[in-house]
């Protein structure tokens, strides 16, 4: 009977043990503020997200979530900040599609591996990019744009916010399915070609909807289509792509939230959980039901898949359309 409670004795303090060394961290955190670093520029469309989810995010956990812009290195610098950082939770990154699942086959060497370096947290939103023309284009819709190009090889501009964007990627799927010659125009932001493409400058332009939705509202550009499978709820008199005449196309736009990897599941649960209530906020729905782009969730496993699914193929259509990192 004393070699029984002896060793019940033993088993119950090893319990409190256990519990005293895996406990605090997820109990206490967060304590202090949480750096939310994105790898673009203020007013980007991912720092509009950035910005809205931080807001909530920090109501959610009881901190500060600051946003911290770290731009260049087409999205790989303000990445590399996050990959390299103390996996404790404190520093967290956006996860564009762009960063993601495009530029890294378009960039000879990452300074970072994506599936080894950081942990998803979640998928935050799925949206589209809008195809438009200057509001005094010839073209309104999708048909006419496309036979003006096959009559008419390589007279078109395509504007893109940049090279490596979703919307120099998108552009590229739809000349590739569309057997067109169409010349591509990067600029160094999503404002400056918006500014072009308004002035009728440039002919046509893939943007995300979360930047160039006002514009399509107010009537300063003309939107003839949204780039995903279904249509946007922000505008639900345009077709899609594939609708409008090219079937199959598909190019949507989404972005997450990473970590570092090595962060302590019972943080990245605490983290996942907060988001997913943060997305479900009246806030949060009502400034992405203008855009038309939607709140996604989820957990970090469907997030990391979803990764390497769009990463693979992001890598098919650069490759076969040969788009580069000018």
């Amino acid at each position: 009977m004393r070699r029984i409670w002896l060793g019940l004795g033993l088993g119950f303090a090893w319990l409190l043990v256990s519990v005293a060394l895996i406990s605090p961290a997820s109990a206490e955190f967060p304590d202090k503020p949480i750096r939310l670093i994105v790898p673009q520029a203020a007013g980007s469309a991912t720092d509009t997200l950035a910005r809205i989810v931080a807001a909530e995010l920090g109501k959610e956990l009881g901190q500060n979530v600051l946003v911290d812009n770290r731009p260049g290195g087409a999205l790989t610098i303000g990445l590399d900040l996050v990959a390299k950082s103390e996996p404790d939770g404190y520093t967290l990154g956006m996860g564009p599609v762009g960063a993601l699942a495009i530029t890294r086959h378009m960039v000879g060497k990452l300074p970072y591996d994506i599936e080894r370096d950081f942990q998803p947290i979640a998928l935050l939103t799925r949206g589209h990019l809008l195809l438009a023309v200057p509001p005094d284009s010839p073209f309104h819709s999708v048909a006419e744009l496309i036979a003006y190009a096959k009559a008419n090889p390589g007279k078109l501009l395509n504007a893109s916010s940049s090279n490596g964007s979703p919307g120099h990627v998108g552009g590229e799927l739809f000349k590739t399915m569309t057997g067109t010659e169409i010349v591509h125009v990067p600029y160094r932001g999503g404002a400056q070609a918006m500014n072009d493409l308004v002035a009728g400058r440039v002919h046509f332009m893939f943007e995300s909807l979360n930047s160039i939705a006002p514009h399509a509202k107010s009537g300063t550009v003309r939107g003839l289509a949204v780039s995903g499978a279904r249509r946007s709820p922000g505008f639900p008199d345009l077709p899609t792509v594939a609708e409008a005449g090219v079937p199959g196309y598909a190019a949507p736009t989404w972005s997450g939230m990473v970590a570092p990897a090595g962060v302590p599941r019972p943080i990245v649960d605490k983290l996942n959980a907060a988001v997913n209530r943060a997305m479900q906020t009246p806030l949060f729905k009502e400034r992405f039901a203008l855009i038309g782009d939607e709140a996604a969730g989820g957990t970090p496993e469907e997030f990391g898949e979803f990764i390497r699914t769009e990463s693979a193929k992001w890598a098919q259509v650069i490759k076969s359309s040969g788009a580069k990192l000018d």
